[in-house]
């Protein structure tokens, strides 16, 4: 799930959720605003079950996906459109 925040000026808070548990083990949001760098910016883990991060971000169109334990490439349902290349998200 992806939840957006407008922020004052053109930012967006963007966060990044998924359940805690599925998929197992550490999980990162990837994409082309942090350079496809895993683990940095790898999801924490809530009292309420999910886990997440929250990224900001400028207008644009931003291509990411999940990296799981194990190289488990996932996309996101609630992207603005999945493709052959991931999720992309427009701001």
């Amino acid at each position: 799930m992806i939840k957006r925040n407008r922020l004052f000026g053109n930012q967006t808070r963007v966060t990044f959720c998924l359940p805690r548990d599925t998929p197992p083990g550490a999980v990162s949001v990837v994409g082309c605003f942090n350079g496809w760098e895993p683990g940095r910016h790898e999801l924490v883990a809530r009292r309420d079950g999910t886990r997440t991060i929250t990224v900001r971000l400028g207008p644009g169109e931003y291509r990411f996906r999940y990296l799981a334990t194990g190289g488990v490439w996932l996309d996101d349902d609630s992207a603005d459109r999945i493709d052959e290349h991931g999720s992309l998200l427009l701001l």
